[in-house]
């Protein structure tokens, strides 16, 4: 779903909402309940409706869901005094209102980038196979790392990272995986002990290398 809204897009696929053409930066909680409010417009919204889907199986205060609308308010350019878009109804709960219009979603396309040291190793569109085996995409030659060790696939804009069978493990953010997982930008990968970075840029924008500590060592090849 991908909706308009004044100088707003909301983007439930993409999780984004961006204002003038520009992201805005908006917790998890409050942009899910932007999306919730959305979905729901005109009608309103009971407050214990929406605490059950922010907080499943939680008490929290009530004071946490109005703190959240006003970053969401903040964010779009509402004001609860004179409210455009969220109406508060005293008692009861909250109400998108206002006219909305489907919005196409804008194409990005996107560079892919594991960086090693001082080196940006280039991924590609379908399967990135990291490893010692000299074909890998990303030739680990190290004793820690498997001749297949794992994957990167790119698909649609998406990226997910996922382990082949190693030995020693493949691990997203610190936890070792099994099944894909999704990545994203600034991600922290570690194959078997080589320390990598995930990095996504957007066509176009000069980027800059991401150091890791000196001792992580540096791949002696790469191919791209």
């Amino acid at each position: 779903m991908v909706i308009r809204f004044g100088d707003c897009v909301l983007d439930s696929g993409t999780r984004e909402l961006s204002r003038k053409g520009r992201s805005v930066a908006l917790s998890p909680k409050a942009l899910r309940l932007l999306e919730a409010l959305v979905e729901r417009r005109p009608d309103a919204v009971k407050k214990e409706e929406l605490q059950d889907l922010l907080w499943p199986g939680l008490f929290v205060a009530e004071g946490n869901l109005a703190r959240l609308m006003t970053e969401v308010r903040d964010a779009i350019g509402d004001d609860a005094s004179r409210p455009r878009w969220i109406r508060t109804l005293h008692g009861f709960g909250y109400a998108f209102s206002g006219e909305t219009a489907a919005a196409p979603r804008p194409v990005r396309r996107s560079i892919f980038k594991l960086v090693w040291g001082d080196r940006e190793i280039a991924l590609s569109e379908g399967e990135n196979v990291l490893g010692r085996d000299e074909e890998s995409v990303a030739w680990l030659d190290v004793h820690s790392v498997s001749r297949h060790h794992a994957r990167i696939r790119i698909r649609d804009g998406l990226a997910t990272l996922e382990d082949l069978g190693s030995k020693n493990g493949t691990f997203h953010r610190g936890r070792r995986i099994g099944g894909a997982v999704p990545l994203e930008d600034g991600d922290a990968i570690r194959i078997g002990t080589v320390p990598l970075t995930f990095r996504r840029f957007a066509a176009g924008v000069s980027t800059k290398t991401t150091r890791l500590p000196s001792d992580s060592g540096a791949p002696r090849r790469e191919r791209s």
